[in-house]
């Protein structure tokens, strides 16, 4: 199977399929994607899109966001929900080059971990109960997205490790984000040199700081979120593969 699918200008669409959770399960191919912002959706990439089945975006970006750089082009076959799940914007480009980068992303991530629990709750519940394709996104695919594929995945079982290499994908795309950033801000200087990175130690740290300050993100996920045993049982039900290894 397939991890990155070829868009001309989606940059960072993927499959999170193939990981092997705890219980020997495997996330299902061809059921949740991750990518970056589908209103860049048009002509063939269009065509490829809806080819995959796709019947639920989840909308991780701020309204403003949508408003000025638009959604996914309206299908009757298509929900749409928008679910902004940072409350602190911050501009990644101006990020102070002295700064520890990859200790700056994660403590956003934190304030995203915190503020958002009722917008990431619901984007847990329509994952948990929807039966055919769905794709979550944010702007690049990396930050919002990349939380809440983390989450996702360890609520799954699936490993740290996975769950980091997959956050690290979108550094295959990091050359086209900055080249997207650039022709979106003529006469402005990038002035941060990590913008479009997604290193693994930016994920890592995140999820210790959960598990340091929560216990584990299960108990992030219960606590603060406020999802219940059962949608955690629906989750694993609808996104992993019925059989476990032989014991």
């Amino acid at each position: 199977m397939t991890r990155h699918l070829a868009f001309e200008r989606l940059h960072n669409f993927r499959d999170l399929g193939g990981y092997r959770a705890d219980d020997g399960r495997m996330v299902r191919w061809g059921r949740l994607y991750r990518s970056d912002a589908l209103s860049k959706l048009q002509g063939a990439d269009l065509d490829r899109f809806r080819a995959l089945g796709v019947r639920t975006v989840i909308d991780l970006r701020y309204p403003w966001e949508i408003a000025r750089k638009g959604r996914v082009p309206d299908d009757p076959a298509l929900a749409y929900v928008n679910l902004s799940v940072e409350h602190r914007p911050y501009d990644q480009a101006e990020i102070d080059p002295a700064l520890d980068p990859w200790r700056y992303l994660a403590d956003r991530f934190a304030e995203v971990a915190l503020d958002g629990a009722v917008e990431l709750r619901e984007a847990l519940r329509v994952i948990a109960y929807g039966s055919e394709p769905q794709v979550f996104h944010c702007a690049s695919g990396k930050d919002r997205t990349g939380l809440l594929a983390a989450l996702v995945l360890s609520l799954l079982g699936v490993s740290e490790d996975d769950i980091a290499a997959d956050f690290a994908l979108t550094e295959l795309a990091t050359e086209r984000l900055v080249a997207d950033w650039k022709a979106d801000h003529p006469g402005r200087t990038l002035r941060w040199p990590g913008y479009g990175r997604a290193p693994e130690d930016v994920i890592r740290l995140f999820l210790s700081d959960l598990s340091e300050t929560y216990g584990s993100v299960h108990d992030y996920a219960v606590k603060h979120v406020g999802i219940d045993a059962s949608l955690i049982s629906e989750l694993r039900a609808q996104l992993l593969t019925p059989s476990s290894l032989p014991k």
